[in-house]
């Protein structure tokens, strides 16, 4: 029998697991609606579209984690990356290219290979249990019809379609000689919660620079429609100076051991991963300009030098819960012929959307051979972010890739034998060489499947 995949979505995820299960010599239908139909973020009948030239991000891979996710891209073979390099134009450090001409590029590989059909046709029904693997990789604008699909599937829970984020700090850039761990009122775990006090002037100067920052535009497609539960930091002090006094910022239930004086108001931190490396600002979901995030937070005591992992932000959106459905092979639960890849699987943006379709063409090669895959290792970029995949957390959000995912690295032993301890800068490269000799391993492994 013809071994078959069928995979939903030709943007960057669903074009990148074509490639990876075509080169792999499996024979893929790849479903897309253009040109019959388009989002409202579409502009152009090529696969791949990015919104932006500078989409892609930084090129490091010596220090940043989402060079370091080119570069292991880069050596598994990676469409997107043997694209992007074709049409890269000159950013810096960043690895920006020609929009179109980087659509163009993934288009006419995925169009010219034999073991790829391009079928446009927008898919409204959920694949039934008896059809060939099919992987969904229908990204943040999925169609209305097929979200209904696929709430139908997954019966009516765990698929978020308002993307509210807030900030991500790196644990290690936490000042405790100003913020300390406690719950309110003692309850759970004193460790849940770290808390940066403010005095009264400190709170009113807080809150009158978020009331004149500048604010990210939404896009054409997006409405700003909030909801109580999850008003922007900004919006709840457009309702008056005090408000956050009685949301987020209430400084109930807490005793400050780092001063006799009480708090006017209080910023809470809750864990943000397992190995508790990265803390999130509960209640700080933001549509602020990035640069507007990092001055005005780092006006928070504690919080004066915090590097962020994640800025905030708020737009349209949808994202299964992957770690409630999906298994380590990024199968449904309750119907394995069925992947997700991309955003729609709970990642963060146009890299970590290819790299976890690369993954996932991997996966489905193995198993429509009847083989079980061999998962990345969590210290590179790619197995970090399938662990975040399946990390089940309390409140599962997208997340792009950064080295709070990474398991931590403390030190390393130098030349003559003895241990080194490691932060900032010099952390990085260690994650990053760690992340590179880890991946050749898994590279051999993959490659003798």
């Amino acid at each position: 029998m013809e071994k078959l995949v069928n995979i939903i979505g030709a943007g960057l995820a669903g074009s990148e697991a074509a490639w990876q299960l075509a080169k792999r010599g499996v024979k893929v239908r790849l479903f897309d609606m253009k040109p019959y139909k388009f989002s409202p973020a579409h502009k152009n009948e090529h696969f791949a579209e990015l919104v932006c030239s500078n989409s892609l991000r930084s090129d490091d891979s010596a220090h940043n984690a989402v060079g370091l996710m080119h570069e292991e891209m880069r050596r598994f073979g990676s469409l997107i990356m043997l694209s992007a390099d074709a049409c890269r134009v000159p950013a810096g450090g960043a690895l920006a290219v020609d929009r179109e001409g980087f659509a163009k590029a993934v288009s006419e590989k995925l169009r010219s290979c034999e073991n790829i059909e391009i079928i446009a046709e927008e898919i409204t029904e959920f694949p039934a249990a008896d059809a060939p693997l099919t992987i969904i990789a229908t990204g943040p604008l999925t169609s209305s019809d097929f979200i209904k699909a696929i709430l139908r599937k997954i019966e009516n829970k765990s698929l978020s379609f308002y993307d509210a984020i807030a900030p991500v700090i790196y644990k290690e850039s936490i000042d405790f000689s100003k913020a300390w761990y406690q719950s309110r009122y003692d309850k759970g775990d004193k460790f849940d919660y770290i808390n940066c006090p403010l005095t009264e002037e400190q709170y009113y100067n807080f809150v009158d620079e978020l009331l004149k920052a500048e604010k990210m535009p939404f896009h054409d497609f997006e409405e700003p429609n909030y909801f109580d539960g999850c008003l922007p930091i900004e919006v709840m002090a457009e309702r008056g100076r005090d408000t956050l006094l009685f949301g987020p910022m209430k400084p109930v239930g807490l005793t400050n051991p780092n001063s006799a004086q009480k708090p006017y108001a209080v910023v809470q931190l809750r864990q943000d991963n397992k190995e508790d490396t990265l803390r999130n600002i509960v209640g700080f979901q933001t549509k602020l300009k990035y640069g507007e995030q990092e001055r005005i937070f780092r006006m928070i005591p504690g919080l004066e030098n915090a590097e962020f992992a994640r800025l905030g932000g708020i737009h349209k959106n949808t994202f299964i819960c992957s770690p409630m459905l999906l298994d380590e092979f990024l199968r449904l639960k309750n119907q394995p012929n069925v992947m997700f890849a991309g955003q729609i699987s709970g990642c963060e943006g146009y890299v970590e959307s290819a790299n976890v379709g690369m993954v996932a063409g991997y996966y489905a090669s193995c198993l429509i051979n009847g083989k079980l895959p061999t998962v990345p290792p969590a210290t590179t970029a790619t197995g970090a972010m399938q662990v975040h995949l399946h990390d089940a957390t309390a409140d599962y959000q997208p997340m792009n890739i950064n080295f709070g995912l990474f398991p931590t690295v403390q030190g390393e032993i130098t030349a003559n034998g003895k241990f080194r301890k490691i932060k900032g800068m010099d952390r990085k490269e260690v994650y990053c060489r760690r992340a590179l000799y880890d991946f050749e391993k898994w590279l051999e492994q993959v490659n003798a499947d």
